[in-house]
C-alpha cells in the first residue's frame, strides 16, 4: 500500500510540472513576453504553444517571443511556425539581446513572426544544409533537403510579405545578414534597443492574424512574462551531448547492477529513468546510432570481463567506449538545414576519458570484488562451521557433545557410532546442533 501511495504522490508530482500555466485575466492592457534560448526543440515548441494560448485567453495585445538560438528540430520548427501563422492573437519575434542569434530554424521562427525585430548588434540567416561536421552534404541528398526546406521558408516569407528571395538565399547560400542589413532588405520590420523600445515602436501598426485585422497598442502597456514550467526547463536543460553521455551511462551501469543482484530494484529504476532520458536527448540532437551501440557493447563487455577477468576485454570495453562516444555525435544521414552547425556538437574529451575511467574501475575493481567475494568461503557465521572437525566428549546415543573451533556444541551423528575422544567432523549445522560424522 505504501509503495502505491508513492507510485501516485510521484505521478502527482509530474503531473503538477506538466501542467500547463493556467491563463488569468489581467487588470490591465499587456503584452505576454516569452523568451526562448538554446535549441529550438520538443519542449521550446511546446512552451511556444501554450505562450501563444495564454496571450490568446488572457486578451494580450500581442505575444512577444524573445529569440536567440543556433537552431533545431524540423519537426519542431513546422509545429512552432504553424502555430504562429494561425494564431489568433499577433506574435512578434525580437532577437534579443545583443550578440544573439536567430540561426537556422531561428530564421523560419523569426519569419513567421507578425511583426520581426531585431537587437542591434544581432545576425539572422546561415540556414545552409551541412552534415554533422560541418561539411556540405553529398549532393543528391544537399539538394533535396535544400528544395524542401526552401520550399518552407518561401512560404512562411510570402505569408508575411516579407523579402521570400532572402529568405530563399538564406537556405540555398547560408547566406547571414546583421539587424541593418536585414532590415534594409526587408527581412524584418524594425529594428529596437530592448522591450520596451519595441513597444514604442510597433504602437499603432496594423497586423493580420487568423482572427481578423489587429491595430497594436502597446505604448505604456503592462509587461507580464509567460515563463517555461519547471518540465520544460529540465527537459529543454537536458539536451546536451555531455550530459547525454552521462545519463546514457548511468543508466547502462544501473540496469548491469539489477541484472547482477536481481531483485535489487534501486537500480532498475535509476537506469530505467537515466536510460528514456538519454533516449530524449540523443532523439533531439544528431546523434549517430553507431557510436550509441559501441558504447552498449563496451558496457556489456566490462559485465563479461567482471566474470572472466580478462585483460585483453578490458582494454577492448575501455576502447569501444571512447570510439563509441566520439561517434556519438557524428550522424550518418545529414540532419536539417534548420539545424544549427553542429560540427561543433560532441562530447568533451575530457569527459570521454573520465566516464571511461569511471566505468573501468566501477566494474573491474567494485563490481568484480564483489563478485570474486561471492566465491570466497565463508568465515563467519554457523556455515563456517561446516567441514571442521573437533573431538567428542562423549558417547553419542545418536546426540551428545562435541568440541569444535574451541567451544562445546551439542552434536547429533549422522551416521555410525561415535564414542567419547573419536575425532569427528561437521557436514552439516541445523540451528545450534552440529551434525557430525567420525573422522
Amino acid at each position: 500500500m505504501k509503495r502505491l501511495l508513492r507510485v501516485f504522490a510521484i505521478l502527482a508530482i509530474l503531473l503538477a510540472l506538466t501542467m500547463p500555466t493556467i491563463a488569468r485575466a489581467q487588470s490591465g492592457a499587456h503584452v505576454d513576453v516569452l523568451t526562448v534560448e538554446g535549441a529550438i526543440d520538443t519542449w521550446t515548441s511546446g512552451y511556444i504553444d501554450r505562450g501563444i494560448g495564454v496571450a490568446e485567453q488572457d486578451g494580450a495585445e500581442a505575444a512577444i517571443i524573445i529569440l536567440n538560438t543556433p537552431g533545431g528540430s524540423l519537426s519542431a520548427l513546422q509545429d512552432i511556425t504553424t502555430r504562429m501563422l494561425n494564431a489568433r492573437v499577433p506574435t512578434i519575434v525580437f532577437v534579443y539581446p545583443q550578440g544573439a542569434w536567430a540561426g537556422s530554424a531561428g530564421t523560419f521562427i523569426t519569419l513567421a513572426g507578425n511583426i520581426a525585430a531585431m537587437a542591434p548588434g544581432t545576425t539572422i540567416g546561415a540556414a545552409h544544409p551541412v552534415d554533422g561536421s560541418g561539411q556540405n552534404i553529398p549532393n543528391d541528398m544537399r539538394d533535396k533537403i535544400t528544395n524542401f526546406s526552401v520550399g518552407i521558408i518561401k512560404n512562411i516569407a510570402q505569408a508575411r510579405g516579407r523579402n521570400a528571395e532572402w529568405a530563399a538565399n538564406a537556405v540555398q547560400s547560408s547566406i547571414a545578414a546583421t539587424a541593418q542589413e536585414a532590415l534594409d532588405q526587408k527581412v524584418i520590420d524594425l529594428i529596437a534597443t530592448d522591450v520596451n523600445d519595441l513597444l514604442n515602436k510597433i504602437d499603432g501598426k496594423v497586423v493580420k492574424t487568423a482572427a481578423g485585422e489587429f491595430t497594436l497598442r502597446t505604448q505604456r502597456i503592462g509587461i507580464n512574462n509567460v515563463d517555461m514550467n519547471l518540465a520544460e526547463i529540465f527537459l529543454h536543460t537536458i539536451i546536451d551531448p555531455n550530459i547525454a553521455l552521462v545519463l546514457l551511462q548511468i543508466g547502462l551501469i544501473a540496469i548491469a547492477v539489477e541484472l547482477y543482484n536481481p531483485g535489487a530494484t534501486i537500480p532498475a529504476i535509476v537506469g530505467g529513468i537515466c536510460l528514456v532520458l538519454a533516449f530524449v536527448v540523443l532523439y533531439n540532437l544528431p546523434a549517430n546510432w553507431g557510436g550509441v551501440i559501441l558504447i552498449i557493447l563496451s558496457v556489456i563487455a566490462f559485465f563479461i570481463d567482471v566474470k572472466i577477468t580478462s585483460v585483453v576485454l578490458t582494454g577492448g570495453a575501455f576502447a569501444m567506449f571512447v570510439l563509441g562516444a566520439l561517434l556519438l555525435f557524428t550522424p550518418l544521414t545529414p540532419p536539417s538545414p534548420t539545424m544549427p552547425d553542429f560540427g561543433q556538437v560532441s562530447v568533451s574529451p575530457i569527459l570521454i576519458l573520465v566516464m571511461g575511467g569511471l566505468m573501468a574501475v566501477f566494474f573491474v575493481f567494485l563490481l568484480g570484488a564483489a563478485v570474486r567475494g561471492r566465491n570466497f568461503p565463508i568465515l563467519s557465521g554457523s556455515e563456517s562451521m561446516v567441514g571442521a572437525t573437533g573431538m567428542a566428549l562423549s558417547d553419542f546415543a545418536p546426540s551428545g557433545t562435541a568440541h569444535v573451533k574451541g567451544e562445546d556444541w551439542t552434536a547429533e551423528a549422522r551416521e555410525g557410532s561415535i564414542r567419547k575422544g573419536d575425532e569427528v567432523q561437521v557436514v552439516a549445522v541445523e540451528g545450534l546442533r552440529l551434525k557430525v560424522v567420525k573422522k
